[in-house]
């Protein structure tokens, strides 16, 4: 399944998109902001195309003159979110690759995302999250409308064994649809 937006195709993450996966996940400026190591190799790359971009709701952010993954975007159902333990919410979460970052490709896609939450998958609210010091991030949630909830001082970051401030905003259904 497919997803469109006027320059974007979000599409399901292919073992093929392993180099391009790498090329951008292998960028320390892009993981670790958002909770990850760089990616090591093409081959670590395909394994987390199998593994960890696996979701159900899970989409390679494509730009449409390529065709190619310059980043991800993904519902995270409960099962797979520490936010929220219920069938209707879920959280987002999101990154792109540093040669794309400041041109609105994630929140463009997001809106695209929430709008299949709210009206395809029948989610009350959406959660979404960033680590203190992550701006990008948290303009890009203020700009699709997330509200500020919570902030917790000591969050564990076991991908990089650290422990961070984090932050969480959510959007409720009735909020996204009084979006101008």
């Amino acid at each position: 399944m497919a997803l469109e937006t006027e320059r974007l195709l979000l599409r399901r993450w292919e073992e093929s998109d392993a180099e391009d996966l790498y090329a951008y996940a292998s960028d320390p400026d892009v993981g670790p902001s958002a909770g990850w190591p760089p990616n090591k190799s093409p081959q670590e790359s395909r394994e987390i195309i199998k593994t960890v971009l696996s979701g159900r709701e899970c989409y390679a952010v494509c730009l449409k003159e390529t065709g190619r993954p310059v980043g991800c975007i993904e519902l995270k159902l409960n099962g797979r979110t520490d936010l929220t333990n219920r069938d209707d919410e879920c959280e987002l979460g999101f990154w792109i690759g540093k040669p794309f970052w400041g041109r609105g490709l994630i929140p463009e896609a997001a809106r695209e995302l929430l709008r299949r939450a709210f009206e395809a998958l029948g989610m009350r609210k959406v959660w979404c999250a960033y680590y203190d010091g992550n701006e990008k991030s948290k303009r890009a949630q203020e700009k699709l409308g997330f509200r500020y909830q919570w902030t917790t001082e000591r969050v564990d970051v076991p991908l990089l064994g650290e422990v961070r401030k984090g932050h969480v905003n959510c959007l409720t259904k009735e909020e996204w649809e009084a979006q101008p």
